[in-house]
């Protein structure tokens, strides 16, 4: 991947719904090169898809939680079965493998307090394995990105 590639990137992060002559115009490349580069990413899995970014309480789930999980023990059983779990689940929307105290740490989403609560007395706690839970619940955001940091090394060099 090279500067162009990056800035491309760049510019769907920040507004998927450019044009191709509006992207290509942006990162310095004729229509057809762009588009060329635009479909290799997508066909190379680095453009993985596009996304509407929606307005969390305007759409009626205001309640964002951290919450820590660790495993009673690390075997691949718990492990496999743990992370499999998790995919079926609406209200987490991310899930990291941690290092440190925690094994995984989940960002959940919810209407209310009540529904936090109903969701891990019925969904979480019934995943087998689990040892702890730790929930951390968001005042608010102070920041939100959707675009990648530039990587001067590489930008400079395009």
């Amino acid at each position: 991947m090279d500067a162009i590639d990056r800035k491309i990137i760049r510019e769907l992060q920040a507004d998927a719904r450019l044009t191709n002559q509006d992207l290509s115009e942006r990162v310095g490349l004729s229509p057809s090169p762009c588009l060329r580069r635009v479909r290799n990413l997508e066909r190379k899995g680095t453009v993985q898809g596009y996304t509407a970014i929606v307005d969390q309480e305007q759409y009626g789930l205001p309640i964002n939680v951290f919450l820590s999980v660790r495993l009673e023990k690390q075997t691949q059983e718990l492990i496999k079965t743990f992370e499999q779990q998790v995919q079926d689940i609406d209200e987490i929307l991310e899930c990291y493998l941690m290092t440190g105290s925690s094994d995984y740490l989940l960002r959940i989403v919810s209407d209310s307090l009540k529904s936090y609560e109903r969701f891990i007395k019925e969904t979480l706690t019934r995943i087998p394995g689990i040892g702890t839970i730790e929930s951390a619940f968001t005042f608010g955001i102070v920041k939100k990105k959707t675009t990648f940091p530039r990587l001067a090394h590489f930008e400079d060099a395009g």
